[in-house]
Order: C-alpha cells, then structure tokens, then sequence
C-alpha cells in the first residue's frame, strides 16, 4: 500500500509517496519554498501544487510543525498564528480533493523511527527527542504513540529544558560540544528519572554529532542516534494513516 507523506517546514514543504510496508520512498522526493507568511490559504495552495505534481488521488499525510488535536490546530510554530484553531484535516481535504490527516511534526518524525528505524526491535517505553532550534519529545508505549507532547517546555534550571539544551543555546552561548553535551546529559538525567523509558533516541541535526558529545552522556539508559534523517517526517506523516 502507498501513502503521500507531505513534511510542511517552517522554510520548505516536501513529499513523496511512501511504500507503508517497507518506510521506503517509492517517488523522488519535490520540495517547495514555504509561502510567507505562511497563511492557511497560502499553505493550502502549495499542497495542492504538490498532490498535483505527483498526479495523486488517495490518502495524503502531512506533518505540522503544530500541535493538531481531533483535526484543530493548537499552536503555531514557525507557521501563521492565524492557524490556530483551524480545522486543518478538513480544510486541506476540501482544498486538495484528497482524504488528509495531519500530525505533530515530531510524532510524524517519531512514527518513522518507531517501526523503521533505532526503536523499531524496542519494546516498552521508547523516548524520542528531536533537538534543533527547541527541543521537541515523542513518547511511544509498546510502538503506540502519545500525541502532542511538549515537554521540551517543561520547567529546569529556573527555565524550561530547551531553553537550558537545545542546540540553538549551545550556538548562541558559543558552548563546546563537551560543555552542552554536559547540559544535554542533565536534561535526559531528568527526563529517565521522571519517565523511566528502555531508550532514548536523539534527532534533530546534532543526532549527526553524537559522537561530539557521546562522553559527557552518562545515564542507565541507551541513547543512540535516529537512523531516518531528512526522510523522517514524510514517512512518519504517511504511517500515520495506518498505525494508529
């Protein structure tokens, strides 16, 4: 069975029609410039464009970089605020003439690494964290996702863990892989101590530096890099519709 998988970023919108039983991508993947501002209407035209430029007429995932709950959007990161409370599952399946479900961004991410990539022989409590400009997390009970999780919000160091671990702090304070591995290594201390999970797994653009900071990790818990890379959220997006 195969499903378009849409990743909708705050700089480009890209898909490509996945293969659910292998994760594998069975189209060249086509990017398009996210429109700014990235307005409903706006958006809802670009993914017109790009269900067309694959001549598609089944089922289409989309990853948002968005908190989506019954099909509303919540919050608006690095999209339009005029999306919130936007009946988005609705709005892009009248636009585009296709059945559509969105997700988190990160759940999309998270569903893919899940089945086919470091979690996928992982059972029990598997806690993903993608780490780029915030922090976003992704929890999986026995491949079974807990949606919308923000708890890379979460209050540490009389602030939240993304304002003390994320990857943009370690570029804005100028820290050397060593000094924000060891504030990375905290804030995983405090997640395993809280959640308990069988594994962590690192996303985002450091998962390719792990080997930068792998000596100031030092927890119960296996932490080990995503294996899906750029490919994640449009695979994530497509599986969506199936592994519920």
């Amino acid at each position: 069975m195969e499903v378009l998988g849409i990743d909708f970023g705050g700089s480009g919108i890209k898909g490509a029609i996945v293969d659910i039983k292998t994760g594998e991508l069975v189209t060249e993947r086509h990017r398009i410039e996210t429109p700014q501002p990235a307005t409903p209407e706006a958006v809802s035209e670009i993914m017109a464009e790009l269900i067309q430029h694959f001549d598609w007429k089944g089922k289409v995932g989309i990853g948002v970089p968005a908190v989506v709950k019954n099909g509303v959007v919540l919050t608006a990161a690095n999209i339009d605020k005029s999306w919130i409370g936007q009946t988005i599952n609705k709005q892009l399946s009248e636009k585009t003439g296709c059945e559509v479900e969105c997700i988190n961004d990160a759940d999309a991410a998270g569903i893919a690494e899940i089945h086919f990539g470091a979690g996928a022989k992982v059972k029990g409590m598997v806690f993903l964290l993608t780490v780029g400009t915030g922090i976003g997390t992704v929890i999986f009970i026995d491949k079974h996702l807990v949606p919308n999780l923000e708890l890379g919000h979460l209050e540490f160091k009389k602030k939240s863990i993304e304002l003390y671990a994320a990857d943009s702090v370690r570029k804005r304070k100028d820290l050397s892989w060593k000094e924000w591995g060891k504030r990375f290594n905290k804030a995983l201390a405090y997640y395993e101590k809280m959640f308990n999970p069988n594994l962590f797994i690192v996303g985002g653009g450091v998962s390719k530096k792990m080997e930068k900071f792998q000596d100031q990790i030092d927890l119960d818990t296996p932490v080990v890099p995503a294996e899906m890379e750029n490919n994640a959220g449009i695979i994530g997006a497509a599986l969506n519709l199936v592994y519920k």
